[in-house]
């Protein structure tokens, strides 16, 4: 198999599953070891393939119009209700981001989609050593969302106001949130 057919497999593989996927798993599937797996990776990013690697694996990375950057404020507690508020009104949290005074820009990507992404992150969060990063700055941090629509985003912002979870962006935050759609 040549390197162009197994970038190939390696695509539609990630294109088609429903979970990510590991470097090792890819390597299992086209007989190559993990570290030339992360190399078909980076050639096929430079090829403009919407490649994302996540905590778990590799992802095709969802093509929605709408984005929107949402600045929130919330307790660890109410994290799992907030991440459950987004993905079940049909949105996608594609990172989280904090604007620290001192530190700067901080973002870790999220691509959280289903509840079963919430469980696994809420999982990993309770089993590591290690706190949400919201917990730098008070609880205050901004996710980027996507949907399908216009209508979808509005109603995920309605319903987070509803539940008091959104905070007010500050006239110095703003150039934080302008690259949104």
């Amino acid at each position: 198999m040549t390197g162009k057919e197994r970038r190939k497999i390696i695509i539609e593989a990630i294109k088609n599953s429903n979970e990510p996927l590991s470097g090792s798993a890819l390597g299992r599937l086209t007989g190559v070891s993990r570290q030339v797996v992360v190399q078909d990776i980076a050639l096929l990013r430079a090829q403009h393939y919407p490649v994302i690697a996540t905590n778990r694996g590799y992802i095709f990375s969802d093509v929605h119009k709408f984005t929107r950057i949402l600045k929130m404020q919330h307790s660890n507690e109410q994290t799992e209700d907030e991440l459950k508020t987004i993905v079940d009104l049909g949105g996608t949290v594609v990172d989280v981001m904090i604007n620290h005074r001192v530190y700067g820009k901080m973002t870790a990507r999220l691509n959280i989609r289903s509840r079963r992404d919430i469980n696994n992150f809420m999982q990993d969060i309770k089993s590591g050593k290690s706190t949400p990063l919201m917990n730098i700055t008070s609880g205050y941090h901004f996710h980027t969302v996507c949907a399908d629509s216009q209508e979808a985003l509005a109603d995920i912002q309605a319903a987070l106001q509803k539940k008091g979870y959104l905070a007010e962006i500050l006239p110095y935050e703003h150039v934080l949130s302008n690259h949104a759609k």
